[in-house]
């Protein structure tokens, strides 16, 4: 009788432990959406930068900006010799 009786308490213990745990108000929700929103975004904005910045200087990045530098060079001049 008395295991039936500390079985009952601790159930009883246990029933008023989870009900006396608050659940975060709206207001607590919406912050945390709001700083989970904010690092994934910070992340995201991070890892986009990067991404950025390996294709500028990537090889072919480089030799593509020297081709249309010259192309352009040679167009400058072809143009200067047809005015004079």
């Amino acid at each position: 009788m008395k295991l039936y009786l500390a079985a009952a308490v601790l159930m009883l213990v246990l029933a008023a432990h989870t009900e006396a745990q608050e659940e975060p108000t709206l207001e607590q929700r919406f912050a945390s959406f709001h700083s989970q929103v904010k690092d994934i975004t910070d992340d995201l904005t991070q890892k986009t930068k990067n991404t950025f910045e390996q294709i500028e200087n990537s090889e072919f990045a480089i030799k593509t900006k020297n081709w249309f530098t010259e192309q352009f060079e040679k167009m400058k001049q072809k143009m200067s010799e047809s005015f004079n």
